[in-house]
């Protein structure tokens, strides 16, 4: 590692405050992968800006028709959580099938979706339940929030402080994961939600996206028989030693029909 300072506010404001006198410091929530980058030395921050001592940040509540999860809670929670098993039980199986013990101990979902990892979990969730990321500024909604590999909407400095599902009809999350690290080779959430059915993919492209025609086959019949024949391009998708790009188009159609008959 680089020599770097380190800060653990007492605030989201403090959190805040450094970040704006500091374009070089980095904010640190589960540090799943900036840690593994700093032993690489493959980022030099100035210093990191810890939020692990911000109680405010971490927690989940049932908010009406939404559910609430803070930024800073930690997948075992949500996986273990009474409240997201009985609102929205795809959410706590996807949490559930995230790395291993230890990365679900300490990996939280606002690290994970900020990051936006090509092969991360918890976007497709955020993307196909149309869910809305809060920060210390504004709220971002789904559609807008996740912009490319590794990037997202948020500003310099700007913190997520909590997502906001609105919950479904119904949901369901399948992955074929990777067998080492159990990140997603793909990964498909289809949600019949109050606006429509929402298809997001996960692990297939450089980032988290809808799959609109299965979207429309699936709302003109909500049945795994209306995806027969259903396909995806494989164009722009991902190719590795993992899976090709045909591979993983052809993961999206067989991955989106189990998931409409887990729901059925």
């Amino acid at each position: 590692m680089y020599a770097f300072d380190y800060t653990r506010p007492a605030s989201v404001a403090d959190a805040v405050a450094t970040l704006a006198n500091d374009s070089d410091a980095k904010v640190l929530a589960g540090g799943m992968t900036l840690i593994p980058t700093l032993k690489q030395r493959l980022a030099q921050p100035s210093q990191l800006v810890d939020l692990g001592a911000l109680s405010s940040l971490s927690g989940i509540r049932r908010d009406g028709d939404t559910l609430v999860i803070g930024a800073m809670t930690r997948h075992a929670d949500v996986a273990s959580s009474d409240i997201v098993a009985a609102a929205l039980p795809a959410l706590a199986a996807l949490a559930d099938g995230i790395g291993d013990a230890q990365v679900r101990h300490r990996g939280t979902i606002g690290g994970s979706i900020v990051n936006h990892d090509p092969a991360a979990d918890y976007p497709s969730a955020v993307l196909g339940l149309g869910a809305t990321v809060v920060t210390d500024r504004r709220e971002i909604a789904a559609d807008d929030f996740f912009t490319g590999l590794f990037a997202t909407a948020l500003e310099e400095g700007e913190i997520v402080t909590e997502i906001r599902f609105p919950l479904p009809k119904r949901a369901a999350y399948i992955k074929f994961p990777n067998p080492a690290s159990r990140y997603a080779v793909v990964g498909v959430f289809v949600a019949d939600t109050g606006s429509g059915v929402r298809v997001a993919v996960t692990g297939a492209g450089p980032g988290v996206f809808r799959a609109g025609s299965f979207e429309t086959a699936l709302a003109g019949s909500f049945t795994a028989a209306a995806l027969d024949g259903a396909t995806w391009p494989a164009d722009d998708l991902n190719s590795d030693i993992h899976a090709s790009a045909a591979y993983r188009a052809h993961l999206i159609g067989v991955l989106a029909k189990r998931a409409v008959a887990t729901i059925a």
